[in-house]
């Protein structure tokens, strides 16, 4: 493609009906025209319609006739743009992904998240809605000149649209374009109170009749106002004495996140891995994982003896530092780039593999780690994460379908 040619942008809108494509393009094709771009989208039976040409100069206002001719009979309004510009696309490396999540999407929102792209020397190419149920979701292009594309724009980006995603109470995600976000990815989550919603060991202390005191401990640790080490030691040391049977039925207790089925069964369809990685309890988790086909796990487990919890745990304990171990191994043995790699996650012993993900996300978490991860989801819905990544609700449904 030359650097500079003649061009034409044609844009049709009006209620959408069969043949106005077929309509456009035998007009077209009647000239010496190429096509260099198409766009089209259609919104409650209302279509919009852009092409953009390369022409000869000397017959452009026989096709402005032509195309005028052909979108009356049509009953479309119809817009066309000539000129002499550089028609040169950007290159890959200077696009970047944003996604916006919201329970009710509103203009101010959508407003300051372009408003923040612009100031950061942005232009937006494209718009495109991902779902509208439960939450709203939008994808967003945008283009950067040459001198911005360095490896710390993403980083810039995350940061800034990070402040409006607070003001704005929104969630959004910043990635790269390209081929890195259709390729294979890991998916490590955390259990308690993000793949699931209780804490595993919480709904143990209330069989062991000491449900307050370990309750208050977990908050404490979550927030990481202890050393999660020494306190799980202090916890589990409370349910001594509790019965193997208890630990049956607390797996038979507990509830997975809204959500949580359709985010691991589509990462599967499309190709990726899922792994959990838990500060809770192998002893109670493990069928569970199993039943959602897990590729990879790691938890804590629970020394019993004689049918009852002897108050320690065996081997190392998963920790915050053991969390991201988990996430290395798991890429590993996967063969995955740590870069394609994403973290979820909601208490402080999450924040190791957060930070070293490539997209760490916050799930419904504690406000020290929504402050380091970087993106953030505040819907009770885990499946929010395939919006957040570009997955779309047609390719959702498609892999749900039974």
């Amino acid at each position: 493609m030359p650097m500079s040619q003649f061009t034409g942008l044609v844009l049709l809108a009006g209620k959408d009906s069969p043949g106005i494509t077929v309509s456009l393009y035998e007009t077209l094709s009647q000239f010496a025209v190429k096509i260099l771009d198409i766009e089209q989208v259609v919104i409650r039976d209302r279509l919009i319609l852009t092409t953009l040409i390369s022409l000869d100069p000397a017959h452009a206002s026989a096709i402005e006739g032509d195309l005028l001719e052909m979108a009356n009979s049509k009953e479309l309004d119809l817009a066309i743009d000539f000129s002499d510009l550089d028609a040169t696309p950007l290159k890959d490396g200077n696009t970047v992904h944003i996604s916006v999540l919201s329970k009710q999407l509103l203009p101010s929102q959508i407003g300051a998240v372009a408003k923040e792209i612009a100031t950061l020397g942005g232009n937006i190419e494209k718009i495109q809605r991902t779902t509208n149920y439960p939450i709203t979701a939008v994808n967003l292009e945008v283009a950067f000149p040459d001198e911005y594309a360095n490896e710390n724009l993403i980083a810039k980006l995350r940061r800034a649209i990070g402040q409006v995603a607070k003001s704005e109470k929104i969630d959004v995600a910043v990635e790269s374009s390209g081929l890195l976000r259709k390729s294979k990815r890991i998916v490590m989550l955390d259990m308690d109170s993000t793949l699931i919603k209780q804490e595993v060991i919480d709904l143990l202390a209330q069989k062991a009749g000491v449900g307050d005191q370990v309750e208050k401990i977990t908050e404490r640790a979550m927030n990481g106002e202890l050393d999660f080490t020494a306190s799980l030691k202090e916890r589990v040391a409370l349910l001594q004495g509790l019965s193997v049977e208890a630990i049956a039925q607390v797996a038979t207790e507990i509830e997975l996140t809204a959500g949580a089925r359709t985010l691991i069964r589509t990462l599967h369809k499309v190709g990726h891995k899922v792994g959990v990685v838990s500060g809770g309890f192998l002893n109670v988790i493990e069928p569970l994982l199993k039943d959602l086909q897990i590729d990879f796990y790691r938890a804590n487990e629970l020394e019993i003896v004689n049918g009852v919890l002897t108050g320690r745990t065996l081997g190392q304990v998963i920790d915050r530092d053991a969390k991201a171990t988990a996430l290395l191994d798991f890429a590993k043995k996967e063969g995955v780039d740590l870069s394609q790699s994403i973290a979820i996650g909601d208490g402080a012993n999450d924040l190791g593999m957060i930070e070293i993900a490539g997209l760490g996300i916050a799930f419904n978490a504690k406000t020290k780690v929504s402050e380091v991860a970087d993106s953030s989801i505040t819907s009770p819905y885990l499946d929010s994460v395939l919006y957040l990544i570009g997955i779309s609700e047609e390719e959702v449904r498609e892999a749900n379908r039974v």
